[in-house]
């Protein structure tokens, strides 16, 4: 029986970005680097060390060290004063993820592991310390004359003064990471990646000098008639899809494979993850399946720019429970919301449509929809926000802001369908007429945009039409 885990290791090479996400996700792989750079350092040293012992040249005053005893006694010094201080740091970090977790939910935490100044304190640490040792082993006092690795020795207390630089940046960095506004902030920037990295799929190329490609509606009617459902190899969320590998093997087979999921979805073992058509190539697709996608226990932003809304979401409907009641902190999420939407507006997202290098579909996703993100973003937070008026107005901004950055109608029909709906909560839940006043002043604000943006559109459509 395969192991799914290794299913999952090997899907890896067919998307791209994944292994490097997964490696920035782990406390271990930049420690693990600047150890090896330690040890490459230490080889360094110690040849020109050799080297100058056997009077190949001669170092300056500055760098002599004393006799082995004393070289000893530096290198056990700063060994032990650097274990310590490793000691804290992971004391500190412990104590900061989980203060990360209480506070901003445990959904949150790999936002803290994915830091990178945490990973560069750790590893600048633990090298220093390998780094010492490596050269505390070096010192020999044996009869046929002692070995003392000046320059090692001068190096390792060079790296002594570089920590405590690096203590320093750290704690000032942990008291920043730890502050909401930070937090918020670094979410906002992931959407701002994730948004960089939406690209449109269904583009024109030219068409296969066969047969005529059939239209997406025949197509999605063979697959729904005659298609084969294939199930997922294992569950977990869906983190990505490597989709030029799926093409690939699309072609060779002349087949059309439907997912029914996209990433960021929870698939179920042996539920349908594709649809596959014609029923023909149900097997060669079926053994490659577990190779071109991959499932874990959590959502990654490969992919999937949906999670950082969540996350701005998340954190927003915490903020507004009556256990926390900080409506403040719902405002700066609802801004960078607006910020984040407002973007994407700007871009055309892709209709999960892949062509193969003739132009015949061979994959179809299920779409990536403005709407849905819009809903995601706003939902769940005027519900929870019902009845107070500041996240309503709040939130009736950031729609007019949203509205300046939409292309088309589909979007702006999506921004007055939110607008009416925070109108009428208020109107239901809002008590004080001042109140109310104030936020249907605010959903003004929002229709009045909206009829100039579409007034303006469709100017402008007039005009590329002359």
């Amino acid at each position: 029986m395969q192991d799914p885990r290794r299913g999952r290791r090997r899907a890896g090479s067919h998307i791209p970005g994944w292994r490097g996400e997964a490696l920035r996700t782990s406390l271990w792989f930049v420690p693990t680097l600047l150890v090896v750079a330690a040890g490459a350092l230490f080889w360094v040293t110690y040849g020109l060390d050799r080297a100058a012992d056997a009077n190949a040249f001669s170092l300056p005053s500055w760098v002599n060290t004393g006799g082995p005893d004393a070289a000893r006694t530096i290198l056990t010094a700063i060994a032990a004063a650097v274990i310590t201080v490793v000691g804290v740091v992971f004391s500190i970090t412990i104590l900061a993820l989980q203060l990360a977790s209480t506070q901003f939910g445990p959904r949150m935490l790999r936002n803290f592991i994915r830091d990178r100044g945490t990973q560069l304190t750790l590893g600048t640490f633990v090298a220093t310390f390998v780094f010492s040792v490596l050269a505390l082993g070096s010192v020999s006092n044996r009869s046929s004359g002692a070995f003392v690795p000046h320059i090692s020795v001068t190096v390792a207390i060079v790296l002594l003064l570089v920590d405590l630089g690096v203590l320093i940046y750290f704690i000032h960095h942990v008291a920043r990471s730890i502050q909401l506004t930070e937090v918020v902030y670094a979410i906002a920037r992931d959407l701002d990646d994730a948004i960089r990295e939406i690209r449109t799929d269904d583009v024109p190329v030219p068409q296969s000098s066969g047969n005529p490609e059939p239209g997406l509606d025949e197509l999605n009617a063979c697959l729904d008639r005659e298609g084969v459902e294939l199930p997922a190899p294992s569950s977990g969320y869906l983190q990505g899809i490597g989709h030029a590998r799926i093409i690939e093997i699309a072609a060779n087979c002349d087949a059309v494979v439907r997912f029914s999921r996209r990433p960021g979805h929870f698939v179920v073992r042996g539920r349908p993850l594709a649809t596959v058509w014609p029923p023909g190539a149900a097997p060669d697709v079926t053994s490659a399946l577990a190779d071109v996608h991959i499932t874990g226990p959590h959502r990654t932003l490969q992919q999937d720019p949906q999670l950082a809304i969540d996350q701005l979401v998340e954190i927003a409907i915490r903020a507004l429970s009556p256990a926390i009641n900080d409506t403040f902190t719902a405002l700066t999420c609802i801004d960078w919301l607006g910020d984040g939407l407002g973007k994407i507006a700007r871009r055309p997202l892709p209709h999960g449509i892949y062509r193969d290098a003739t132009g015949c579909i061979r994959t179809l996703d299920v779409p990536l929809r403005y709407d849905r993100l819009l809903n995601h973003g706003f939902d769940k937070i005027r519900q929870a926000g019902r009845g107070m008026p500041a996240v309503g107005i709040r939130q009736l901004e950031a729609l007019t802001a949203i509205t300046t950055c939409t292309i088309d109608d589909a979007q702006r029909t999506a921004v007055a369908r939110q607008a009416d709906m925070i109108l009428r909560g208020a109107d239901e839940a809002i008590p004080e007429p001042n109140d109310r006043e104030d936020v249907a002043r605010a959903h003004r604000r929002v229709i009045s945009t909206l009829e100039r943006v579409r007034t303006q559109a469709l100017l402008a459509g007039v005009d590329q039409a002359g």
